[in-house]
């Protein structure tokens, strides 16, 4: 990672003030390449040509490609966050709060080719599964935790039932923007409403009886 100078800005490891937009320029081109050629393929000279760099000035910022590849994941990630909606997920109405957990589980929420990353990580298990690790803990956790959190307050506040497995509920919602992936015939639009609309009926209390629907 870059050094910050004493203006927030940052340094090289050889003492030279980093260009961002030419940073940004290589996490693109790294993400990109990622999603073309997967983690084995891609090298740093594609990576530095489609950049428009040299390979020295990749060095300069990261020993290697895995440190570049965590670098462009951990900026895929933010960027993520930072386009979901300023919402209080806690205060919305039952199926809006559901609805919303649901959407932000989607891997393309933000990128497009978010599932073809996801399958290149996935094949590289064998070769670098630490990769597949920190997707896992950056990238799949906290939208499913998220989605467990929504159900459990919904429970509190007495609008799911009980006894409903939260754990099974966040997983298999995840699993259908994969499977909406691999029916190419799905329609992946609106796919949250579909899957809270369908799901709704099954976990929903009752409000005019306080049992389940």
């Amino acid at each position: 990672m870059a050094e910050q100078n004493s203006e927030g800005g940052s340094h090289s490891k050889g003492g030279r003030p980093r260009d961002p937009a030419l940073d940004e320029a290589i996490i693109k081109a790294t993400r990109r390449r990622l999603v073309l050629d997967g983690y084995s393929t891609m090298t740093l000279g594609d990576i530095a040509a489609d950049a428009g760099v040299t390979r020295p000035t990749l060095y300069r910022r990261w020993p290697g490609k895995f440190e570049l590849v965590v670098e462009a994941l951990d900026y895929g990630f933010r960027a993520q966050r930072d386009t979901y909606p300023s919402l209080n997920l806690d205060e919305l109405p039952a199926i809006e709060a559901l609805t919303e957990a649901v959407r932000r589980l989607d891997p393309a929420y933000f990128n497009p080719d978010a599932m073809v990353l996801m399958g290149n990580f996935m094949g590289e298990t064998i070769r670098t599964p630490e990769l597949l690790a920190i997707v896992c803990q950056h990238a799949v956790e906290p939208r499913v935790n998220l989605l467990e959190r929504v159900l459990v307050n919904l429970q509190d506040r007495g609008e799911v039932r009980p006894e409903i497995d939260t754990r099974t509920i966040a997983t298999m919602c995840f699993g259908s923007y994969f499977a909406a992936f691999l029916r190419t015939d799905a329609d992946r639009a609106g796919l949250a409403e579909k899957v809270v609309a369908v799901l709704w009926p099954g976990i929903a209390v009752d409000p005019q009886e306080g049992i389940p629907a």
